[in-house]
């Protein structure tokens, strides 16, 4: 092969968001599953492996066809169950790998959405549910050959304070309008993924308990740090985690500035004293930051393919 030849370079191919819905009758005292729960996905599964033949050929003799890929996932929902999104896609992985020897690796994502138990006479209804917005989560697992990566995250989670934030001591130029201010609207939409450390992988972890405890510690310390700057609070947030989340090696978030404007009222012959404002929503600022442990090895392979953070 000659410098210069044309080549296959990394590739990747699957089915996209197979969306996913499970239900679980759990049996009361007299034995009837009348008790439902569910577990809401968007689940991406993508393989890597020897598939040069394929794209240099057209030769489709090694090419897990994406239907195949879709009919594991909801094959998997029945036989196995969701429990996780992490655990999920950490058994599709398996599955494919193992199965076929041509399968060196792969990326299985996948995106929960929360619902919450309706409330009728006073009591969680058995199975009826209303969708709860606060924040999406989120799940990459990928495998490179037997080793396995999990990032676990959050996306559109959407916070504020509406004191206990300033922004001052900024450099000026002449191309600078913006004051300084003491007291203003902190706001964000909070993008955050974790990678577990491989031993805690290894280990078998809660999930879904993990899940909770980094999400509200990441809210805990968004509300009680007084913030100088949308990087402080990001700073924090990390943290906050890391001290107390043994199993997480690092951290990663991405925050837009949901920038919050006085509204001039003196027009008018009002007062405005930090009472009404305008929400703009572009531009913005956009904060992005990674938390780590010093020392700990990095591992971009965890990170391949996951847009959206620094």
């Amino acid at each position: 092969m000659a410098t210069g030849d044309i080549v296959l370079g990394p590739n990747q191919y699957g089915k996209a968001e197979c969306r996913l819905v499970r239900i679980t009758r759990d049996p009361d005292a007299a034995g009837d599953a009348t008790r439902h729960g569910i577990e809401d996905l968007n689940v991406t599964s993508q393989l890597r492996g020897d598939f040069e033949a394929c794209h240099t050929e057209g030769d489709n003799s090694q090419v897990v066809a994406t239907d195949t890929q879709k009919n594991t996932v909801y094959a998997f929902a029945k036989e196995h169950g969701v429990h996780s999104p992490e655990q999920f896609l950490t058994t599709l992985g398996e599955h494919f790998v193992g199965e076929f020897p041509w399968v060196h690796g792969g990326r299985w994502e996948a995106e929960q959405y929360t619902w919450d138990r309706i409330v009728a006479d006073g009591d969680p209804h058995d199975h009826a549910f209303v969708r709860a917005g606060r924040e999406t989560r989120t799940c990459v697992v990928q495998r490179d050959g037997d080793e396995l990566f999990v990032v676990s995250g959050l996306k559109d989670c959407t916070v504020l304070k509406s004191t206990g934030s300033e922004f001052h001591g900024f450099p000026r130029d002449r191309y600078t309008t913006l004051g300084d201010t003491t007291d203003r609207i902190l706001a964000t939409s909070v993008s955050a993924a974790w990678r577990y450390t491989p031993a805690a992988v290894a280990s078998g972890l809660d999930y879904n308990a993990l899940y909770a405890d980094v999400r509200d510690l990441l809210l805990e310390a968004f509300a009680q740090l007084h913030s100088l700057a949308l990087q402080q609070s990001i700073f924090a947030m990390g943290k906050a985690v890391l001290e107390q989340v043994e199993e997480v090696a690092e951290i990663k978030l991405s925050c837009p500035n949901k920038h919050h404007f006085l509204v001039d009222l003196a027009p008018f012959g009002l007062d405005n004293d930090h009472e009404v404002f305008f929400a703009a929503d572009r531009p913005y600022g956009l904060i992005q930051a990674t938390v780590q442990r010093e020392g700990t090895p990095a591992e971009p392979r965890a990170w391949a393919s996951i847009p959206g953070f620094a």
